[in-house]
């Protein structure tokens, strides 16, 4: 019989990650952001919040903002058929702002 060579642990942990990641709207967008904004856009911002389909998104400037506010109509049409989201899981709009976003969504 022969062995397999050994996977990465990475590999090996993703499925138990994806089983024990929350059900909702944003933990699927904050898992796909990085694949739909690209990484450097994903290193200066990330999604904190979500309150009535309407994703806030922590920008590190207000230039990144900005910039994404204007790329927003096209964002969330990507991020609505990123991994086929339910229509319950669709997002309305998203809303940028600088610094963690958190406390006001």
């Amino acid at each position: 019989m022969r062995r397999r060579a050994p996977r990465p642990l990475s590999q090996a942990l993703d499925g138990v990650v994806r089983e024990a990641e929350p059900a909702g709207l944003l933990p699927r967008v904050q898992r796909a952001w990085t694949d739909v904004v690209g990484a450097q856009l994903a290193a200066a911002t990330r999604p904190v919040s979500e309150q009535n389909r309407v994703v806030t998104v922590s920008c590190e400037s207000s230039v990144w903002a900005q910039e994404l506010a204007l790329l927003a109509p096209d964002l969330v049409g990507r991020l609505n058929t990123s991994e086929g989201p339910g229509e319950g899981q669709r997002i309305e709009r998203l809303r940028f702002v600088v610094g963690s976003g958190s406390s006001d969504a």
